[in-house]
């Protein structure tokens, strides 16, 4: 069954807001884990306004799950993940500004880049995905630069959903299906929420991992977070 992980940024965004320590990023990313969650995301960015870079150094002993931490692969990133050795580093384009994740890497113009950062975290021991849009040339490109898996970019899949569903997938099938046929593990995620995600996996079910924020962090401010993470995992199993 596809795992779920939950990305714990927005708990960081309010503790930030207002300093100290509440919420306690460490403690809410141990009840996640206890209430069934089968890993952990975190985005940090240089500006640290949610996930800091200290944050991700303190979750690696506490976890139990699977770590896997997101971001651009700049100096001070890829010397934070070498250094926490995650299980997975998921390689995302976006820039030092950018309020989200908004597109996926072109794996054919930076290939050789990307080559290089596939070489160094594997040398650490540590599973590569390569965050791409719903294209099958990009996914087979992330094939060649060496890449483990890759996350398909849901944005777009998310945005179509309530209007045309069978619209919404169909880019998204034709790039799993690319994946799969080059040997590639495939994860998903932004914007996956209770609505959109059990139809997501119905069509797509050898998704190995979906990774979850916004949208589960803001179920659980109505529903809490135990009940939550239960609901999301109920929509994994429904698709099955």
């Amino acid at each position: 069954m596809t795992r779920l992980s939950v990305n714990i940024n927005k708990i960081a965004t309010l503790r930030n807001a207002r300093g100290g320590n509440l919420p306690d990023v460490l403690l809410a990313a141990r009840r996640c884990e206890e209430f069934g969650a089968d890993g952990i995301t975190v985005h940090p960015r240089p500006d640290e306004r949610h996930i800091r870079y200290a944050d991700v150094r303190a979750l690696k002993p506490l976890l139990t799950t699977e770590f896997n931490i997101e971001g651009n692969p700049i100096p001070a990133f890829r010397e934070l993940v070498c250094a926490v050795r995650p299980a997975q580093v998921t390689l995302v384009p976006d820039a030092h500004d950018a309020l989200t994740s908004n597109a996926g890497w072109d794996t054919l113009a930076n290939r050789a880049f990307l080559q290089d950062m596939c070489a160094l975290f594997h040398e650490n021991g540590i599973r590569v995905s390569i965050f791409t849009d719903p294209d099958a040339r990009m996914v087979e490109g992330a094939k060649t630069c060496g890449a483990d898996r890759v996350e398909l970019y849901t944005a777009a899949y998310a945005g179509l959903f309530p209007q045309n569903p069978e619209a919404a997938v169909a880019p998204y099938l034709t790039a799993a299906q690319a994946a799969r046929d080059c040997g590639l593990g495939l994860n998903a995620g932004h914007d996956l929420n209770l609505d959109n995600l059990t139809w997501y996996l119905r069509h797509i079910p050898w998704t190995a991992e979906v990774s979850i924020g916004h949208a589960l962090i803001s179920d659980a401010l109505y529903l809490g977070l135990e009940k939550t993470v239960a609901a999301y995992r109920q929509a994994i199993a429904r698709a099955l």
